[in-house]
């Protein structure tokens, strides 16, 4: 059974950091793109950032550039994103993905992907 599993999140001040990470289970990941959506209170979900299956190259949403930095180990079926200088507005249930055949590049503007977490909460206070 595929699953991916969420977890880092939590509480923080804003101008804090949280790293976020998600593991893949049920098989190998090593050839998927992944990365994570967001989704806050009362709002629709949205792309945050993605990551193609080697880890050469990653897509950032305009919101986040310059903040968090999405990384991945494939000998561990694993993906970060590291989140840093945390905004209130950055507030939302955090979602894994992955996919076998959407690029990563696609991921901004994609409405359907192949696989999805249970999401992770964060919080940021101001």
């Amino acid at each position: 059974q595929v699953q991916l599993v969420e977890s880092g999140g939590g509480t923080v001040q804003a101008g804090g950091s949280l790293r976020l990470s998600c593991v893949a289970s049920g098989r190998s990941f090593s050839r998927d793109d992944m990365g994570w959506f967001r989704q806050a209170p009362g709002k629709e979900r949205e792309f945050v950032a993605s990551i193609i299956w080697s880890g050469g190259s990653t897509v950032y949403a305009d919101s986040v550039k310059g903040r968090f930095t999405i990384s991945r180990d494939n000998a561990n079926n694993t993906v970060y994103l590291q989140m840093n200088s945390l905004k209130p507005e950055d507030t939302a249930v955090y979602f894994c993905a992955a996919d076998p055949l959407r690029p990563a590049s696609t991921w901004p503007r994609s409405t359907y992907l192949e696989f999805w977490g249970q999401g992770t909460l964060v919080t940021v206070s101001s």
